[in-house]
């Protein structure tokens, strides 16, 4: 029975211990779940508070920026607005002054109608009178006839013939006496007026007047280079020399390289060739040849560049480009010691400046005294050089005033406008300008120079030929493949004794036969 008690009573004990248990868990749970969600709606709250302090700080950056971009449209308006103000206001002072200006031009018209009527006014009267007179010498002519007649016995037609006759007489010789004072008059203006305009466009004129030497000097940096330039037993020096076809003289002048040529062009090719291999500071054979193909291509530009500005500088528009390339070449060619290209500038100057003293067209007269001598810079050509640049021409449909004056400057052709005459006229100026023509005449260096190396082009296997040293060497490139040691051996004294037969010159000639052949394989 005791056991049984006990029993039981542990049985109330742990229902009793297990309900405490669940009701404390229970409360304590709940308890736990009413502090999370408080927590959770603060946390709700802190959320909103943030977005709504966000949205708010995006909303003031963003009415911000909206018044700073509406500012800025505003001030864009009114520059805008002060801009066009500016202009109507312009614009209005403009048409006030074209109102005032009509104003005084209606003003103008009325006082000058009003002197045309008092004019005319003056006239009626002088008219009634010169009538008045006119009747009363017609009666004083009557009675005088009558009178003459009844004194001379003449009849009135007899008197008049007679009277007719001695003043035709009388009237031919006065007029022969004023055809000859005119005639006089005209020869003494005629004279004063050429006189005048010829010194009018010389004392408008300031070229420098030299005469082109053989030389052109290329400065160095240091001593140093000259032996890079001369090379290994002189072989940078020879393949130089037998590119360009310049002869390269490096002496004990500091800082200093000549090249000597009497061909300008050959030797401002031969210039840059040696400025760019300067400039690279490689200097070698195969790198002398390319330097040379590079400046050519850089010479075709610079030829371009000098018959532009000297166009700009006329003020000449409409030229084709080809005649522009012969016009830059004119400047690395001259006639007799002068440069082409500035003697042309100078015709042409004097021309339209000529032209302009006589009230003639002087764009036309500066178009045609530049071009007068393009003909002396075309290739194959047998005609004379006036009357090859004429035709030359011809073809880039130049006009025909212009084509007149250069086939006619030096009288192959007969002349057709006074631009053809001021063209003459302003050749023969600037040829006889003192120092144009000085240093080289006719038969002299360069003629000779140019009819050696015509002598030796000649020859069958000649490739190139290069007067040097002023012409006491002729330097001859043959073609290697077809010209045997044996032949360049008689082909050197061939030329030799034809010039000879030939040629005049001091001294002697020094006929140098350079044969050069080339083996090239690539591998691959």
């Amino acid at each position: 029975m005791g056991i049984v008690i006990n029993l039981f009573l542990i049985i109330f004990a742990s229902v009793v211990f297990f309900a405490a248990g669940f009701f404390i868990g229970r409360f304590f749970l709940e308890r736990l779940g009413t502090t999370k969600v408080l927590e959770a709606e603060e946390r709700a709250v802190q959320i909103v508070q943030e977005a709504q302090k966000e949205a708010n700080e995006y909303k003031e950056l963003k009415v911000t920026e909206v018044n700073q971009e509406w500012k800025k449209k505003r001030r864009e308006f009114d520059q805008e607005v002060v801009i066009k103000n500016n202009k109507f206001n312009q614009l209005q002072k403009q048409v006030q002054q074209r109102e005032a200006q009509l104003k005084k031009q209606t003003q103008d018209v009325r006082d000058t109608e009003r002197k045309l009527q008092d004019q005319q006014k003056e006239l009626d009267q002088a008219m009634e009178t010169v009538g008045l007179r006119s009747t009363e010498l017609e009666r004083i002519i009557t009675e005088q006839n009558q009178r003459l007649e009844s004194i001379g016995n003449l009849q009135a037609d007899e008197a008049r013939q007679m009277l007719v006759d001695n003043m035709i007489t009388k009237a031919r010789e006065e007029a022969t006496e004023t055809i000859h004072k005119i005639h006089e008059e005209a020869e003494e203006n005629a004279g004063r007026l050429a006189e005048k305009t010829l010194l009018t466009a010389i004392q408008r004129i300031s070229f420098e007047q030299a005469t082109e030497n053989a030389l052109s000097v290329v400065h160095i940096q240091s001593d140093e280079l000259k032996g890079r330039i001369i090379g290994r037993e002189g072989r940078n020096i020879k393949a130089f020399e037998n590119a360009t076809g310049v002869d390269i003289i490096v002496d004990d002048t500091p800082e200093v390289v000549i090249l000597s040529c009497f061909d300008p062009l050959r030797r401002e090719h031969a210039k840059l060739t040696l400025k760019k291999l300067l400039a690279d500071g490689v200097i070698h054979p195969v790198a002398i040849e390319k330097a040379y193909l590079d400046a050519g291509k850089e010479m075709a530009d610079v030829i371009m560049s000098a018959g532009e500005e000297t166009l700009a500088s006329l003020q000449i528009p409409d030229m084709p480009a080809e005649v522009v390339r012969l016009i830059g070449t004119m400047k690395f060619h001259t006639v007799y010691g002068q440069n082409l290209l500035q003697h042309s500038r100078e015709v042409a100057m004097l021309a339209g400046i000529m032209a302009t003293e006589l009230k003639l067209d002087p764009r036309m007269a500066k178009r045609a005294g530049l071009l007068h001598d393009i003909g002396l810079v075309l290739p194959d050509t047998d005609q004379p050089h006036a009357l090859a640049g004429s035709e030359f021409l011809r073809k880039f449909k130049e006009s025909a005033v212009v084509l007149n004056a250069i086939a006619a400057h030096h009288g192959e052709a007969e002349k057709e406008s006074p631009i053809a005459e001021l063209v003459d006229a302003a050749n023969v100026i600037s040829l006889a300008r003192p120092g144009a023509r000085g240093a080289v005449t006719a038969d002299g260096n360069v003629k000779r120079l140019e009819s050696l190396e015509e002598i030796a082009k000649g020859f069958p296997g000649v490739l190139k030929t290069y007067a040097l040293q002023a012409g006491r060497e002729i330097r001859v490139i043959v073609e290697g493949d077809n010209v045997s040691d044996s032949q360049a051996d008689v082909l050197a004294h061939d030329i030799a004794h034809k010039i000879e037969s030939e040629a005049q010159y001091p001294g002697q000639i020094k006929v140098s036969i350079i044969r050069e052949r080339r083996s090239i394989a690539y591998a691959k």
